[in-house]
């Protein structure tokens, strides 16, 4: 959908960075690590790579998970959120894990998302992919027990599950394989930050 802010200034809150004149604004990529899957790790560091490509803004907080994370994953994620984009929304989130507890806040500001392994055994987080729309994707293995598709029935959202793979999207000893299923992910990555230009 074309958003008739487009060429203006963006005050606090709206999508992506603030431009001026007929300059066409970059879209806005956030990408949120898992609990001990960080920034570095391959699918999100082929994602930040793939958004540049693609000529995105990428904001990408790390984070260090204590106490109060673990007892609160969805207040911690939000709070970190909020903190790295300084007021304004993102076109995309690409989410590993612990990241996903962005769900219900995404939900909330109509972000759509590409969700890595969401951690389904969450009530909130479940609850929120339940709720997204069609425009979001959500990808788990099938030997992941935190991927519990059925815990998220009847949602528009387009769930991905990975044969074979564990809660890395991974297949453990057997790195071609890994090095494959991870392939076919950011190629869904891809084609949906691609779409940020014709939206």
């Amino acid at each position: 959908m074309a958003d008739s802010r487009r060429g203006a200034v963006w005050a606090s809150g709206h999508r992506g960075a603030a431009v001026t004149g007929d300059a066409a604004a970059r879209p806005l990529v956030l990408v949120l690590p898992g609990a001990a899957y960080g920034q570095q790790a391959p699918l999100l560091w082929w994602t930040r790579a793939i958004a540049e490509q693609h000529g995105a803004e990428v904001v990408a907080p790390a984070w260090t998970v204590d106490d109060a994370a673990r007892t609160d994953p969805i207040a911690f994620v939000e709070r970190a959120v909020e903190a790295a984009l300084e007021g304004r929304l993102p076109d995309l989130v690409v989410a590993k894990s612990l990241g996903c507890s962005a769900l219900p806040w995404a939900i909330r500001h109509a972000v759509s998302g590409v969700w890595l392994t969401p951690v389904l055994t969450n009530r909130a987080v479940a609850s929120a992919l339940r709720a997204a729309p069609a425009t979001d994707i959500a990808i788990g293995g099938v030997a992941d027990p935190l991927w519990q598709p059925d815990a998220v029935a009847g949602s528009a959202a387009q769930l991905r599950t990975v044969d074979g793979a564990d809660h890395a999207l991974g297949v453990r000893g057997d790195w071609r394989r890994t090095q494959r299923l991870q392939a076919d992910v950011l190629e869904i990555v891809d084609r949906r930050i691609a779409d940020l230009r014709s939206d």
